[in-house]
């Protein structure tokens, strides 16, 4: 995690029923690195003389990357140490990253929205902390009083270790946070830490549930609708 002072971070709204933080995931939430990582993955794979086609894709969205790993591996039947697979990967992610990525709809607004209404924010992604840092370096000014990389936490997504952990750090209830996640495996952490989640399905489809609202784009998330589902979960 970034080594931020979070001392003089106040929380949301003080009632008993308000809303306290917002923990924001990045890779297909914020910004649009599906793509990139797609793009790593699959002409890495082509190179290795194992190409990919668009049925592994929803597979390999959210989660860390050691289950990424482990599922190509078990797919192609490619012989490597799963430890050099992943640097090749991330090396590869990275290059295409180096440029910056391109903000998802609505993501502008939201945090635009964070800023303006001083709503404490969290970054919380199973990307590693080199990764997240160059997409905060290409990002500028931003609402995040800190980040939670996937390689700082014992257990990243789906385990809720992260998101307790950004709770926790903000000094806020968990049910009084509002998690904003693209990816099943990153709703299954937020709901497993007990967050009220608002799901912006990228690549894998996304159901609606308790506790959980499904957007179609961030650009129909506003503040009403983040104090709604806090206020339906407390």
């Amino acid at each position: 995690m970034t080594t931020v002072d979070t001392s003089t971070v106040s929380l949301g709204e003080s009632g008993p029923g308000g809303l306290q933080a917002v923990l924001v995931d990045m890779d297909g939430t914020l910004v649009d690195t599906e793509d990139f990582w797609w793009q790593a993955e699959s002409s890495l794979f082509a190179e290795l003389g194992h190409p990919l086609d668009e049925t592994h894709r929803a597979h390999l969205v959210g989660g860390p990357m050691t289950r990424v790993v482990g599922y190509l591996l078990a797919e192609t039947g490619l012989v490597i140490e799963p430890a050099e697979l992943m640097v090749r990967i991330n090396q590869r992610f990275v290059e295409l990253l180096d440029g910056g990525a391109p903000l998802m709809p609505g993501a502008a607004e939201l945090l635009a929205l964070l800023r303006e209404q001083r709503i404490p924010a969290a970054l919380v992604s199973a990307s590693h902390r080199r990764i997240i840092d160059l997409v905060l370096k290409n990002l500028g000014e931003h609402p995040f009083a800190f980040s939670v990389a996937g390689d700082e936490v014992a257990r990243t997504k789906p385990h809720p270790d992260p998101y307790l952990t950004a709770a926790a750090r903000l000094g806020a209830s968990p049910a009084r946070c509002v998690v904003i996640e693209d990816a099943p495996l990153g709703v299954q952490a937020d709901e497993a830490a007990g967050c009220p989640v608002i799901a912006v399905p990228s690549v894998a489809p996304i159901e609606a549930a308790p506790g959980r609202t499904v957007l179609r784009s961030l650009a129909e998330l506003d503040l009403a609708l983040l104090r709604s589902v806090v206020a339906s979960r407390v």
